[in-house]
């Protein structure tokens, strides 16, 4: 592992380190360390490093800003890449919103409210990046991606950059190609539409009031933890079925928001993924409903 590290730090990609504790990295606040960790300074850092894991097949795997995920207590065996400053860029041509794969969601939704472009207001409660978005298909208050993105720049596992249409994400709910063909989304172009600033304003205004109101923001979360059954909400069957305010550990199903899990500040992998199989077992046993995190489990179990 020593001589990737070599390499990479020689190559000038970007922060290089060793055994990096991924806990920092997650908006749970859990996970443990990764044996390679990497913060490229550009796209360019960001080709060389896909292409020397590439080379000597180690498994990697992107974590931009750390939400929606929930990191192994173990850690990961290969290198975690997280996209830095080099993937920040945001520009707009028209309509047309371009940003870059580590760029905010809810600045992107901000900004765009602050150029009169409507059709991200739904996107100011979503945490993590752009590319991250793109990846899961971030949705909120019946809106997501697929209904925005026009295309997306990608970097494949052999480092080569393509330019992926919309039609070519197989969009589904939570849900976009690339769960199942490895790549990075490094850039991304939305397609809005001119709209009245004071209306944007306040309908993000109302959106933020009701985050407030009816998620626990204040503690450790990676946001909802499972995805809707149709026709039903997951926070209801996980409330119905009486498990609001249960705790595994430091890990806790909020009381505020069912399909929250907090962390109290000492939860591990292991509570959170006790209380996940609590709620699965219990809403099968009491309504004949199968829930689906929408959370992704990464590192070794």
């Amino acid at each position: 592992m020593q001589h990737i590290i070599t390499e990479l730090s020689e190559a000038n990609v970007g922060k290089v380190a060793a055994n990096e504790r991924l806990s920092g990295h997650t908006t749970w606040k859990i996970g443990g360390p990764a044996d390679i960790f990497v913060i490229p300074g550009s796209k360019e850092g960001l080709q060389t490093t896909i292409r020397l894991l590439h080379k000597h097949q180690l498994p990697w795997k992107v974590i931009g800003r750390g939400s929606n995920m929930l990191v192994s207590d173990k850690g990961f065996r290969g290198a975690i890449i997280k996209l830095g400053g080099g993937m920040e860029g945001l520009r707009f041509e028209g309509t047309d919103v371009i940003a870059g794969g580590s760029y905010s969601f809810i600045k992107l939704s901000v900004m765009a409210g602050k150029e009169g472009l409507t059709g991200l207001e739904w996107a100011g409660g979503i945490p993590g990046t752009v590319g991250g978005a793109v990846y899961m298909n971030a949705g909120a208050l019946g809106s997501d991606v697929s209904r925005i993105l026009k295309s997306a720049e990608v970097l494949l596992e052999t480092g080569e950059l393509v330019r992926y249409e919309a039609q070519d994400f197989e969009f589904a709910y939570r849900h976009s190609v690339l769960h199942g063909k490895k790549g990075i989304v490094t850039e991304a172009t939305f397609g809005l539409a001119y709209g009245d600033r004071r209306e944007i304003a306040a309908a993000m205004a109302a959106y933020k009031d009701r985050r407030l109101r009816t998620q626990p923001l204040q503690l450790p979360s990676a946001g909802s933890v499972f995805r809707n059954p149709e026709g039903n909400y997951a926070a209801k069957l996980i409330e119905e079925a009486g498990l609001k305010g249960t705790s595994i550990g430091g890990a806790e199903i909020s009381t505020q928001h069912a399909n929250f899990i907090v962390n109290h500040g000492h939860a591990t992998a292991e509570d959170v993924l006790s209380l996940i199989r609590l709620i699965q077992r219990t809403v099968y046993e009491k309504f004949g409903v199968q829930l689906h995190p929408e959370v992704l489990e990464v590192g070794e179990r």
